[in-house]
């Protein structure tokens, strides 16, 4: 088994565990493979011991990787944009991913509508909160949520699924709980402001140090980079 395997085994294992501390099914749970500085031939091992969805930070980074992926893949996959999003990188965006996990105001949902119209695509939408009003990351105010989901909703090539966030780095996985489990409250909060609306599902949290209380509080998808492949080399 090759060490790419054996991480993918226990990652398996660990979520599946974490889900059934809460009576969750693992199932419930999206393996977000993030693949920053990842090249495609180390894409294309792990889809083929069975990933399909897999996140990237930077649209430039996309734009050489996933065609590279894909046309050496038959399998339909999945792909995330999980990182900050800048205007003129829209369009590209829109073209390459199926889920925009980093909106966080009205003129990025505007340019993300106006370029899923034209290249009639329709993708997710996740909004990213900044729970902790950080400056140096994204993401809008927890207070902004139910506005900006509303604007989301009017736009007819896009499709609200739910919410990200990136919180506050804590000394240990269970000082992250309380975070998760604001970002969970907020989203039962926001479908309650959507009465009569289908109400929202997605949870993006979690990542390599901190998913298994993350899948505890209710994330549905966890994005894991180091402990899916590895420690990146220092560039």
């Amino acid at each position: 088994m090759s060490p790419l395997a054996e991480r993918l085994q226990k990652l398996r294992l660990r979520i599946a565990a974490a889900a059934a501390r809460r009576g969750r099914s693992a199932a419930d749970v999206k393996l977000l493979a993030v693949a920053k500085t990842q090249p495609p031939e180390q894409v294309l091992a792990a889809v083929g011991l069975g990933l399909r969805a897999f996140g990237e930070n930077r649209v430039q980074e996309a734009e050489r990787k996933i065609p590279a992926v894909q046309e050496r893949s038959s399998e339909k996959l999945e792909w995330h944009l999980i990182g900050a999003l800048q205007s003129n990188k829209v369009r590209r965006a829109v073209q390459l991913c199926d889920a925009i996990q980093s909106v966080d105001r009205v003129g990025l949902v505007e340019l993300i509508e106006r370029a899923a119209a034209g290249a009639k695509r329709r993708p997710q939408i996740y909004l990213q909160v900044n729970l902790d009003a950080e400056p140096q990351k994204g993401g809008c105010a927890p207070g902004e949520v139910v506005d900006l989901a509303k604007f989301v909703e009017r736009s007819p090539h896009l499709e609200l699924v739910g919410l990200m966030a990136i919180p506050r780095t804590q000394p240990t996985p269970e000082q992250m709980r309380p975070a998760f489990v604001r970002l969970r409250a907020l989203l039962e909060h926001l479908n309650r402001a959507r009465a009569g609306s289908p109400p929202l599902r997605e949870l993006s949290m979690g990542m390599s140090d901190d998913f298994e209380v993350a899948v505890e509080e209710g994330a549905t998808c966890v994005r894991i980079g180091t402990a899916l492949f590895g420690a990146r080399e220092t560039q």
